[in-house]
């Protein structure tokens, strides 16, 4: 099971990887997610996952029982899906206000609207200039 988990944690990123080299951005916000999946995957598997004692000290005893289990993966993990959550969370809507903006999810498309855009702005602007000199 111990070798199973890495194996499968590489193929998770590959895929990740793979779909954020896509040009949807929705597809690109999977391949993140997934990426963090991944990485929480491999952590998990560096903690161990024999069974072992809880990491609790009994009283009257300055150690915990050995074997014990690390708990600092498992804080890692919660800790990096909660902040996976928030990211996703952000992605999605600045996906969603971005798709409403400019209707479409491809980002080729975006970054051409985004050099019209900019270059109106400046031909605006020399224009101004123009009027002023």
């Amino acid at each position: 099971m111990e070798t199973i988990l890495p194996i499968l944690a590489g193929a998770i990123f590959a895929s990740g990887v793979y779909l954020l080299l896509r040009q949807s951005v929705i597809l690109t916000i999977i391949g993140i997610i997934l990426i963090s999946n991944a990485v929480n995957l491999a952590l998990f598997s560096l903690g161990r996952i024999t069974t072992e004692n809880p990491p609790l000290i009994a009283s009257g005893s300055v150690i915990p029982e050995l074997p014990f289990a690390n708990p600092l993966p498992q804080a890692l993990i919660l800790t990096a899906i909660v902040i996976g959550f928030g990211l996703l969370a952000f992605a999605l809507a600045l996906a969603y206000r971005s798709y409403k903006e400019l209707g479409t999810v491809d980002q080729d498309t975006m970054l051409k609207d985004a050099e019209d855009t900019s270059s109106a702005i400046v031909t605006d602007s020399e224009n101004n200039e123009k009027r002023n000199a």
